[in-house]
C-alpha cells in the first residue's frame, strides 16, 4: 500500500508539472509568437503548428529515437510480454515532447502523456525494488489510473481505465493498489487545481421517453464515427511509416497541415477543452461549422499522432463525440421541436459514446463523462447510447484504438496477459478451397465415387444456383443402406441443417463448432452472403493450426525475453530474416562482416530457438535476434536481405 501511495503521489506531481508546461508552451507559442506573427496577417497562424513539429521532431530524433513501445498501446503490450518493464528514464524528455506538442496546437491530448508519467514511475519503482512480475503489472496499472485520476481529475474513471484497458481484467489483485494511488493522486490534483469538475455544465434533463430513440440513434452515429476514427489511426501510422523521409521532418508535415486547416479553423488546434465548454454552457456553435469542426478534428488527429507528436487520441475523441452530439442535437431540434431536445445535452452523450466505441472501454466512457460533468440527470440516455456504440463498434471492428497496433504485430491479447494463440489464426488461412463439391441433382453413385476420388468424408451440396443447402457425408449414405431407404439423388439424404463458418472467424472459434456438434468439417461462407460457399475447413485443418500456433508461442517467448533485454541494458533489440541469396545464406556466423554495434543473441529455425557459434551456418528463413544500435541497422539489414543477380566475376564481397 504505500507504494501505491508513492506512485499515485509521484504521478500527480509529474502530470502537474506536465500541465504547467503545457500552459508554458501555449503561452509562448500563441500569445508570445503568434501576437507578433499576427501582426504581418492572419495566415501566419500556420508556421506555429509547423514550428512545432520541426522541434519535436527534432528533440524525438536526438533525444528519444527509437521506441519499443508507443502511447498506450505499448503500456498494454509491455504489461503482456515484459510484465510492465518499460524505459523510465527516458519519460521526462518525452513529456517535454508531448507539451511541445499540444503547446504548438497539434491536435493530440494530454492523457496519452498522462498515463505514460504513471506507468513509468510504476515501472522505475517496481524495477528498482527488483519487485515480481505481478506487483510489476500492478504498479504500472496503478500509476496508469493516477495518469488519468490527475490528468482529468477523475480518480474513479482512472480506476476502470487501468482495469478495462491497461490490464483488460476488472479484478484480480490489483485492485486495491489502483484504487489507493487513484485516490491519492485525485487528492494531490484537487489540492493545487482545486476541486471543480474539467468542464462547468449548466443543467440539463431527461424530459421525455420519447428522447430514447434519438439518444440509441446517436449511440449508432457515434460507434460508427468511432470505428473510423480508429482505422483512420491506424492508416495515417502505417503511411508515415511507409514515408521514406528522416523521421524528424515527418511531425513537421503534419504541423503544417495543422496550421492550414487552423487558419479556417482555429477551434480545432490542440486539445479544444474552450470548445467543448462553449458548447455545453455558451450555445451551440452554427450547425455547419460543428460538422466542419468534426471532420477536421477526425482527420487531424490521426495525421498528428500518425506522423510521431507525441499526445493522445482520447480527448480528441471527446471533441469529435462533442461537435458530433452537438451537431445531432440541433438537427433534432430542427425536426422534433416539441421535444425541446436541449444540443448540449446530447454533446455530452456524445462525447462518451464516442470514447467509448474508440477505446472500447463503456465503464471508463460513462464514468469519466460523470466525473468530469459532475451532472447525475443524464445519466439513463448515456448508459444507452455509450452501450449501442460500444456494442457497433466492437461488432463491427474488433480491435480497440489501443489494440488495433498490437493486432497489426499478429498478436491478439486478452484478459490483460493471456495470448490465445488458436485466436490470433483466422479460417481462411487454413481452409481447402480445392474442393468439387456435390449438387443436389447429382447420383448416390456420383456422390460415392467423387468422395472416394476427393478422399473426404463429407461435402457440401449445392443446389442449380449454386448456393450452398446442405452436406453430404459417408455416414448420411451408410445410414440410408441400413435402414433400406431408396434414394437416387443426393438431395434425398444430404443433411439440410449445418454448422458453417466464415474466413475471418478464427480456428477457436470453428473448434468449438465442431466440437459442441461433434462433426468432422464446416462449410466456409461469405459472411456478407452466407449462401456462397467459399471452402471447407477440416477437423483436420483445424488441428493443423495447432501447429502454427505453438510456433507464434516460440516467437512470442522470445520476443517477451528480447523486450526484457531491451529494457534493462538499454539496447535496442531486432529481428532480421536470412533471405535467399543472401550474403548471410550458407555461412558461418564468424565469417559474417557484422558491424562492431551488433551482437547476435539468438537463432530462430523454425520452432526452435539456436544458441549462436562462430561456426554455426545460417540457412534462409533463419530469423535472427541482434542486440544493436541504430548504426548498424542499415548494414545487418544488407547482409540479410537478397543480392541482386551480378554479372560474372563482380561477387558479392563478404
Amino acid at each position: 500500500m504505500t507504494m501505491a501511495t508513492i506512485v499515485g503521489l509521484f504521478t500527480a506531481v509529474g502530470v502537474w508539472i506536465f500541465k504547467l508546461l503545457i500552459e508554458l508552451f501555449t503561452q509562448g507559442f500563441f500569445d508570445n509568437l503568434g501576437n507578433a506573427l499576427g501582426k504581418i496577417g492572419h495566415w501566419t497562424i500556420v508556421l506555429i503548428p509547423l514550428f512545432g513539429g520541426v522541434l519535436v521532431g527534432l528533440f524525438l530524433h536526438y533525444f528519444i529515437g527509437h521506441e519499443q513501445y508507443h502511447g498506450v498501446s505499448g503500456i498494454i503490450e509491455s504489461i503482456t510480454f515484459a510484465s510492465g518493464r518499460l524505459r523510465y528514464w527516458r519519460i521526462p524528455v518525452k513529456t517535454v515532447a508531448a507539451a511541445l506538442s499540444i503547446g504548438s496546437g497539434a491536435s493530440v491530448g494530454p492523457e496519452d502523456p498522462s498515463v505514460q508519467i504513471g506507468a513509468n514511475i510504476g515501472s522505475m519503482f517496481g524495477q528498482r525494488l527488483r519487485f515480481s512480475d505481478e506487483r510489476m503489472r500492478a504498479l504500472v496499472a496503478a500509476g496508469a489510473a493516477s495518469g488519468i485520476a490527475a490528468a482529468f481529475n477523475a480518480p474513479i474513471a482512472g480506476v476502470f481505465f487501468a482495469l478495462e484497458v491497461i490490464l483488460g481484467e476488472i479484478g484480480g489483485a490489483a485492485i486495491g493498489l489502483v484504487v489507493l494511488a487513484a485516490v491519492i493522486s485525485a487528492v494531490f490534483t484537487q489540492a493545487v487545481s482545486g476541486a471543480h469538475p474539467a468542464f462547468n455544465v449548466a443543467p440539463y434533463a431527461f424530459n421525455s421517453i420519447w428522447e430514447l430513440p434519438l439518444y440509441i440513434l446517436l449511440g449508432l452515429i457515434s460507434g460508427l464515427i468511432s470505428i473510423q476514427y480508429i482505422r483512420l489511426i491506424d492508416g495515417s501510422h502505417r503511411l508515415f511509416a511507409n514515408l521514406q523521409l528522416p523521421t524528424w521532418i515527418k511531425p513537421a508535415i503534419a504541423g503544417g497541415f495543422v496550421g492550414l486547416v487552423g487558419i479556417f479553423l482555429p477551434q480545432v488546434l490542440g486539445v479544444g477543452y474552450e470548445t467543448i465548454d462553449h458548447i455545453f454552457n455558451a450555445g451551440s456553435f452554427p450547425l455547419t461549422l460543428l460538422v466542419m469542426m468534426m471532420v477536421a478534428k477526425l482527420i487531424l488527429t490521426p495525421i498528428c499522432v500518425g506522423s510521431g507528436f507525441p499526445g493522445g487520441v482520447f480527448a480528441p475523441a471527446l471533441f469529435i463525440g462533442a461537435t458530433a452530439g452537438s451537431a445531432f442535437g440541433e438537427l433534432a431540434r430542427q425536426f422534433f421541436p416539441q421535444l425541446t431536445i436541449v444540443p448540449a445535452a446530447m454533446a455530452m452523450v456524445g462525447m462518451a459514446a464516442l470514447l467509448a466505441g474508440a477505446v472500447h472501454a463503456p465503464l471508463t466512457a460513462i464514468l469519466l463523462l460523470f466525473e468530469m460533468t459532475n451532472d447525475y440527470r443524464i445519466i439513463l440516455p448515456l448508459m444507452l447510447a455509450v452501450m449501442v456504440s460500444y456494442l457497433v463498434s466492437q461488432h463491427l471492428q474488433p480491435e480497440s484504438v489501443y489494440m488495433l497496433p498490437i493486432a497489426r504485430k499478429g498478436l491478439r491479447i486478452q484478459r490483460g496477459r493471456d495470448v490465445d494463440l488458436l485466436e490470433t489464426i483466422q479460417v481462411g488461412q487454413v481452409m481447402k478451397t480445392d474442393i468439387t463439391p456435390l449438387h443436389e441433382s447429382d447420383s448416390i453413385r456420383l456422390a460415392e465415387q467423387e468422395l472416394a476420388h476427393q478422399r473426404a468424408h463429407g461435402l457440401p451440396v449445392l443446389d442449380e444456383k449454386d448456393h450452398l443447402v446442405g452436406i453430404l457425408t459417408l455416414q448420411d449414405i451408410e445410414d440410408a443402406s441400413l435402414h433400406n431407404v431408396d434414394v437416387k439423388i443426393v438431395a434425398d439424404i444430404c443433411t439440410r441443417q449445418i454448422v458453417v463458418t466464415y474466413p475471418d472467424e478464427t480456428v477457436g472459434t470453428a473448434l468449438r463448432k465442431i466440437s459442441v456438434r461433434d462433426i468432422g468439417r464446416l462449410p466456409v461462407v461469405d459472411r456478407n452472403n452466407p449462401q456462397h460457399l467459399l471452402g471447407v475447413a477440416r477437423r483436420s485443418d483445424l488441428i493443423r493450426a495447432y501447429e502454427i500456433a505453438l510456433t507464434r508461442r516460440t516467437n512470442l517467448l522470445q520476443r517477451a525475453h528480447q523486450v526484457r533485454l531491451g529494457v534493462m541494458a538499454d539496447v535496442r533489440v531486432e529481428e532480421f530474416r536470412i533471405e535467399p541469396k543472401s550474403i548471410c545464406e550458407g555461412k558461418a556466423l564468424s565469417k559474417i562482416p557484422w558491424p562492431r554495434e551488433s551482437l547476435v543473441s539468438s537463432i530462430r529455425r523454425n520452432r526452435h530457438t539456436l544458441i549462436p557459434h562462430g561456426d554455426t551456418i545460417l540457412r534462409a528463413g533463419d530469423v535472427l535476434v541482434i542486440v544493436l544500435d541504430d548504426k548498424a541497422q542499415q548494414t545487418i539489414r544488407q547482409l540479410c536481405e537478397t543480392q541482386p543477380d551480378q554479372p560474372d566475376g563482380q561477387q558479392s564481397k563478404s
